[in-house]
């Protein structure tokens, strides 16, 4: 198997980063450019907390929102992936596992590598990791984390 391209989706927690020597060591060793992603809430398409908000004040939050992400990939690509020849930082809006598929074709992807749970996951093997493991046309390596809850 040649792995040119490798993707590691990052939420910015602690567990995703546990994904992150596999992914700087395929860089190194197979020369693969690393394509990392955040994926946002769509908070456009919410109901409205306690009333709505006007459409230009969701979307100037969308876009801050936005920013920020790019600055943490940012910030992760200087102090973490320097060694790598070449990666390519995507923000996308959306469900996580959906846009972790639809950026696999996309960008023809060779290898995935997450951890299995995010932030937000209260099990072992979380729906994202699991949605993608399922879905996904090309092999996803799966970095186990453990879960804090179970001591």
């Amino acid at each position: 198997m040649e792995i040119r391209k490798v993707l590691w989706p990052t939420d910015f927690s602690g567990s995703a980063e546990a994904a992150l020597p596999h992914v700087q060591s395929l860089s190194q060793n197979y020369g693969a450019e690393v394509h990392v992603l955040h994926v946002l809430e769509d908070i456009i398409h919410h109901q409205g907390w306690y009333g709505d908000f006007e459409s230009q004040h969701v979307e100037k939050l969308m876009e801050k929102t936005r920013q920020k992400a790019k600055q943490n990939l940012d910030q992760i690509c200087a102090n973490h992936l320097e060694g790598c020849p070449l990666y390519i930082k995507h923000v996308a809006v959306g469900d996580p596992a959906a846009e972790i598929l639809k950026l696999i074709d996309q960008e023809k992807v060779d290898l995935v590598v997450m951890a299995t749970r995010g932030k937000s996951g209260a099990f072992d093997y979380g729906s994202v990791a699991e949605r993608v493991t399922k879905h996904s046309p090309v092999p996803v390596t799966t970095i186990p984390v453990e879960n804090p809850e179970k001591g």
